[in-house]
């Protein structure tokens, strides 16, 4: 209970917040008698486990001297833990004042505003204001609009973008054109009391007098009295760090009907940015890499004339603007850094040591320190997990949700499965910019994200104060505390045959390890009796060593893209297993024993056996293992291999989500399809048929329940395929369609798209046709993506006028017979990537006569 209330307290606190050296010294106490509470707790309940599944005589007679002995040893360790937590106790009490602990996480709030606000002054001269003008003009144009209704602006993106300096800059140009003006800085914690009061002491300075009994007025009376006091006037109002919509909603009455009045909102969060109706809402972005170098230059030389870069620091100021990554509040303050330091070796020493240069200023800490101290644990936890990934990793949000799920980091909540509360979490952490999305999938949901280099910087330093993880170079490995918890080892290069102990490791991070010596990883492993994460995607790992079967707390295997052959037998004694991804290594067989392992959700399981992907089964699924229906918690299974009995099996797997099964025949499909379409949570099955040949019927395939909406289909199709109830009655469900090697007719484009109307995501590889594809007027009107690619026989593509009307991305591959540009592919306003690659030799010739590179200067991304 003590240990209890004093986790309690550092979760309340949070060491970034704290600059008493005694305090964190205290906190890294409580934390280091925290885990060995964890790791005894685990140590027992391993144990208490074999016990369990011991026979009767092996239990009291041949084993049982061995578990007195263990429990004993649990017995004194949990006494030494006792008296751990006394002396902790003590310490407090002797050394730490009450006021030191700082106990109100209102307190730190304002403690870290008041910081992060010493700075603000000097951060909106003038010479600081670089890259805003189109910015400026756009919140301007929207300020004097016509609408003559009371109209809400928000201005949203991560701290340290310039959010607060954009809106002050507009603010103290455009003040004076409105009779009442008021800016208010609102705080994470508030009250509804406090923020009227403010507005009407700021606007009753304008329209005289304030009211004598301003402090003992309610809720009531002060929007009364500020209505009555901005009764026909125009106002321009700004609520500037606003961290929640009840802010607004809660006093928007007291001006909402004012006309011609401005109410202008600064948020990190995306959902009080949704406030302001779509057109009024400015999500601000990095600055671009010339606005960036120049607004550096006037910080790093505001005594040069024009502010010019020296040539020989030209190439070294480059780096650090590009390490910066266009965040304003890191490029001025290292500017400001070095103004006074012209040399160039201390430019490159900076260079070197930029990351704990920005993660220690007071300034950049306490700007960024607002938005992490504003989540709560989980959320914590799961933002300093997305430090362990390396420098603009786009990380997948299947593989983040499964790993906190693995960590513990998110349980179930009423109806929700653990992996529906992560992916809430990961929403919550891109809604408060704190990582950035990378790209969607076909529903709308985040696929891939990644974390700003700024924000990483500062995840690492708090992971490494609150004794969460490290991430290393290998040059810093022999410095990490060989208590650490979490270590992240990606991108090594290591020839060296080193051996590390790490006993109360329980996360193991080594994504990309390009070359070590075999005994590394196994080293660290062979000594972390307690780990829970084995991540190796992408490194020269080739073999699993058996006695990985001893790691009882291993809850997440990650072994994709690796040279791995085979899993030891020892797999079946991992329990707690949730995720194994074996995908693309050179596993062809699962252990027999996998299916004892009852916890496991996601099995992801299929080798390459021809990376060029030219063959029709360039990848192949393993087997299904005898025993796979034992497997009732399986949410994934990609992929296996289809079989007599495989039908059956799957009648258990009721849980599952997502499904791939490849080696299917003719004869497998009535018993298999019919077994498919009773799942009810199945959203995504990928359908790969024997060979080129083999025809696939789908006839039985006719979902009961709407949750389908990804179809993945390679191989010949029966004759009337689109009639079947797969496309005629579900088709208005999918979301996503890709097929390969089928044929649909002469216009595969056209007779598809009545049967598909809300397909987001459309792709096509060697689908037979004519020699002209038409996308006739109307056609996919939700298509955001399309990819057509070897498809042999077309020479031509016709878009018509209000064909795609929300295509983003449209990728042509490997259509060796097309050499006319798409005939009204110029229509195509909304296109975003367009690439028209391995095309006819004559192709390119057209394009450029046609001049298309200044038809389409609407779309970002060309390739060509």
């Amino acid at each position: 209970m003590k240990l209890i209330i004093m986790s309690k307290v550092i979760q309340q606190i949070g060491t970034v917040y704290l600059t008493d050296e005694l305090v964190k010294s205290w906190i890294g106490e409580v934390r280091k008698v925290a885990y060995r509470v964890e790791d005894v707790v685990d140590k027992y309940s391993y144990h208490l486990l074999q016990l369990e599944e011991e026979g009767f005589l092996k239990k009291f007679f041949v084993k049982g001297t061995h578990y007195a002995i263990v429990f004993s040893e649990i017995a004194d360790e949990v006494a030494e833990i006792e008296e751990e937590i006394q002396q902790v106790i003590q310490m407090k009490d002797q050394w730490l004042q009450p006021s030191q602990l700082v106990p109100h996480p209102e307190q730190l709030a304002e403690i870290e505003r008041q910081r992060s606000q010493d700075s603000f002054p000097e951060f909106v001269k003038d010479e600081d204001l670089v890259g805003i003008e189109e910015n400026r003009k756009l919140l301007t144009g929207w300020i004097y609009s016509e609408e003559q209704a009371s109209m809400v602006i928000t201005v949203s993106g991560m701290g340290g973008l310039g959010k607060s300096t954009l809106v002050t800059n507009i603010y103290e140009r455009e003040k004076v054109n409105f009779p009442v003006h008021a800016w208010i800085v609102v705080s994470q914690v508030y009250t509804v009391e406090s923020l009227l009061r403010k507005l009407l002491w700021k606007i009753g300075h304008m329209q005289p007098p304030v009211p004598r009994e301003i402090d003992k007025m309610d809720v009531h009376d002060l929007k009364e009295e500020i209505k009555r006091k901005l009764q026909n006037r125009k106002c321009l109002i700004v609520l500037d760090d606003v961290w929640e919509q009840e802010v607004y909603f809660k006093i928007h009455d007291a001006f909402q009907t004012l006309h011609g009045s401005r109410i202008i909102i600064t948020t990190r969060k995306d959902h009080v940015g949704a406030i302001a109706s779509f057109d009024h809402h400015l999500e601000l972005q990095p600055l671009c890499g010339p606005d960036a170098f120049e607004l550096f230059c006037r910080r790093a030389f505001h005594n040069k004339k024009d502010h010019k870069c020296p040539e020989e620091l030209k190439e070294i100021a480059g780096e650090i603007v590009k390490r910066c990554q266009g965040l304003p509040l890191a490029i001025v303050t290292v500017g400001s850094l070095l103004s006074s330091r012209p040399q160039i070796n201390i430019w490159n020493q900076t260079y070197n040591q930029l990351r704990s240069e920005l993660s220690t200023n007071d300034h950049v800490r306490a700007i960024l320190n607002l938005s992490y101290h504003d989540l709560s644990g989980d959320l914590r936890n799961c933002f300093l997990y997305c430090s362990l990934f390396p420098e603009d990793y786009p990380m997948s949000r299947e593989a983040l949700v499964r790993l906190w799920v693995a960590e513990g980091f998110v349980l179930s909540k009423e109806k929700n499965t653990p992996e529906e509360v992560a992916e809430g979490n990961l929403m919550e952490l891109i809604h408060r910019n704190m990582l950035e999305v990378v790209d969607y999938d076909e529903l709308g949901r985040v696929s891939t994200c990644k974390m700003h280099d700024i924000m990483r910087d500062l995840a690492l330093c708090v992971a490494k104060e609150e004794k969460f993880g490290s991430a290393n170079d290998y040059g810093e490995l022999i410095q990490v505390d060989q208590k650490v918890r979490r270590l992240s080892l990606c991108g090594w290069n290591v020839k060296a045959a080193a051996k590390f102990k790490f006993p109360c490791l329980r996360t193991l991070v080594a994504q990309g390890i390009i070359s070590f010596s075999p005994d590394m990883v196994s080293s660290i492993m062979s000594q972390s009796n307690y780990l829970t994460v084995l991540e190796l995607q992408d490194s020269e790992i080739t073999e699993v060593p058996a006695f990985i079967g001893n790691l009882f707390n291993l809850r997440y295997i990650g072994l994709r893209r690796t040279k791995v052959k085979s899993l030891p037998e020892s797999i079946e004694k991992l329990l707690n297993l949730h995720t194994l991804d074996i995908k693309q290594t050179q596993i062809e067989k699962l252990p027999r024993g996998i299916v004892k392992v009852k916890k496991l959700r996601h099995l992801l399981a299929d080798r390459f056996a021809d990376e060029k992907q030219t063959e029709f089964r360039y990848f192949i699924g393993v087997e299904a293992p005898k025993g796979l229906l034992n497997l009732e918690e399986l949410q994934t299974l990609e992929t296996v291999q289809a079989s007599k009995d495989l039908p059956e099996q799957l009648k258990k797997l009721m849980q599952l989500r997502s499904l791939w099964i490849d080696n299917v025949s003719g004869a497998d499909c009535d018993n298999l399809f019919a077994t498919l379409s009773t799942m009810p949570l199945l959203s995504s099955l990928l359908i790969s048929a024997r060979d080129v040949n083999e025809t696939l019927c789908l006839q039985a395939l006719a979902p009961e329940f709407p949750k389908l909406h990804r179809l993945i289909v390679r191989g010949r199709w029966a004759a009337e395929t689109l009639e079947y109830p797969i496309f005629c009655n579900h088709g208005k469900h999918l979301k996503y369609l890709a097929l390969s090697w089928c044929q649909l007719g002469e216009d595969p484009l056209g007779v598809l798209a009545p049967h598909v109307p809300n397909l987001t995501y459309l792709s096509m590889n060697r689908v037979s046709s004519a020699s002209t594809l038409v996308l006739s007027a109307g056609c996919f009107p939700h298509l955001k993506t399309l990819v057509l690619k070897k498809m042999p026989n077309v020479e031509q593509l016709e878009i018509g006028h209000g064909a795609l009307p929300c295509i983003q991305g449209l990728y042509i591959m490997s259509l060796a017979q097309l050499d006319k540009v798409p005939q009204g592919i110029e229509s195509l306003l909304s296109l975003k990537k367009l690439w028209l690659l391995y095309l006819h030799a004559e192709f390119r010739t057209q394009w450029l006569t046609n001049g298309m590179h200044q038809k389409m200067q609407h779309v970002p991304e060309i390739r060509v």
